[in-house]
């Protein structure tokens, strides 16, 4: 069955924020090591700057999630060349450690706006269409940052110097953000659907949002501590050089776009599978590479962990774009959200603290146990959340299932 137009037009606009979502955060890996050379900084300074992105989006995530409701899904578009803007100013003004910690909050902000803008058009497009949007929207922002983060390096390689693949960002992201701008429309919210039987009038409260994010919050403190701590594993633990240890984190990512892409195929009825069984294959994949004895066997205990973590945290927001009324949809997506990024902030040092106690080896059976308290809390805290664990199908001429909007 084809999407009508106006879904289309939705679908088209979560795609495009994702590939600039990815464009920019590909470009930003790949940069790292020259921002900081042309800031001079060391190591230190570099960790104490990086922790500015974070303190720029967890506020601007809860923001974003209000002007939404209040503006309308048009705001996507200025957040996404806001995002082209903030990279470029912090690659050409990074001249030392407050200029770039200011151009990291930037860059923070943006792009904590654009992760809940981005989600709150795919939870639009999917409410309305039927179709895993989101999870599909993970999929092409992982595969942009793969190929970005090749052209980056290839610029940087050619002798480009820093300001040139962020310049190419923000001209990505100006001709999406027209783009998205015009596919998006310009009322606040669509029609509100018709109220479960038994929930009319009654507001849900942010506990069962909370419950989901904390779901959430694992997914993303496994995922972020292979993505950040497996090609140290590589190099620590199996001596590898630093060429051979860069295929941790590609291939990491690259099996997370193909997962999501396979995961957007399943019926959304099979949420509950995807999220009980990813996380024991995560789990499975980090004690792999806990034990693992050479690069070959690591590099096949990631590839599962990524196979695992990739459908998580978009099928949890699936489930909650699927049940949310319009009205509400950007402070439910940002209260997601912001509860999940903490735990994607906390994986690594989680990891961190586990390595300095016991060793990487150790660390990565800590990583293990957080896929085996995800396998067992997802199914009791969905039931307390109120979550549906099969959401309804879409409606048709308007009437959709939704829960009580949140305040």
């Amino acid at each position: 069955m084809r999407i009508a137009s106006p879904h289309r037009q939705l679908v088209t606009a979560t795609y495009l924020a994702s590939v600039v979502f990815g464009a920019f955060w590909g470009t930003w890996g790949s940069a790292v090591p020259r921002v900081r050379e042309q800031a001079g900084l060391d190591d230190a300074q570099l960790g104490t700057a990086l922790l500015f992105i974070s303190a720029g989006a967890l506020p601007a995530m809860l923001l974003t999630g209000r002007a939404l409701d209040r503006w309308g899904l048009r705001c996507t578009a200025l957040v996404v060349v806001a995002l082209g803007g903030a990279g470029l100013a912090a690659a050409t003004t990074a001249g030392g450690l407050v200029s770039l910690c200011a151009g990291l909050a930037g860059v923070g902000m943006a792009s904590g706006a654009v992760d809940v803008a981005m989600h709150s058009v795919g939870g639009r497009a999917e409410q309305r269409s039927g179709r895993p949007i989101i999870t599909r929207a993970g999929a092409v922002f992982s595969t942009t940052v793969v190929v970005s983060s090749l052209g980056t390096g290839a610029a940087f390689a050619l002798g480009a110097p820093t300001w040139v693949p962020f310049a190419v960002v923000l001209l990505l992201s100006v001709l999406a953000g027209g783009a998205v701008h015009r596919a998006l429309p310009a009322a606040v919210s669509g029609p509100e659907p018709a109220a479960p039987s038994g929930m009319t009038g009654i507001r849900m409260p942010v506990v069962p949002l909370l419950l989901v994010g904390v779901l959430g919050a694992l997914a993303f403190a496994s995922e972020n501590a292979h993505q950040s701590w497996g090609a140290v594993f590589m190099e620590d633990v199996l001596a590898t050089g630093p060429g051979l240890s860069a295929i941790a984190p590609a291939a990491f990512a690259a099996v997370v776009a193909t997962t999501r892409f396979a995961v957007s195929t399943l019926n959304p009825a099979h949420a509950r599978t995807v999220l009980v069984l990813g996380s024991v294959v995560a789990a499975a994949g980090a004690a792999v590479v806990a034990r693992a004895p050479s690069v070959p066997v690591a590099l096949a205990g990631l590839v599962l962990a990524a196979a695992g973590t990739a459908g998580l945290f978009p099928t949890l927001l699936s489930l909650v774009s699927r049940n949310v009324v319009e009205s509400s949809r950007g402070r439910a997506t940002s209260i997601v959200t912001v509860v999940s990024y903490l735990g994607f902030l906390l994986g690594p040092v989680y990891v961190g603290l586990w390595a300095s106690a016991t060793g990487l080896r150790g660390a990565m059976l800590a990583v293990a146990a957080l896929g085996l308290a995800l396998s067992a809390l997802t199914l009791p805290l969905l039931a307390l959340s109120r979550y549906p664990v099969t959401p309804r199908p879409a409606a048709h001429h308007g009437a959709e299932a939704r829960v009580p909007s949140a305040h």
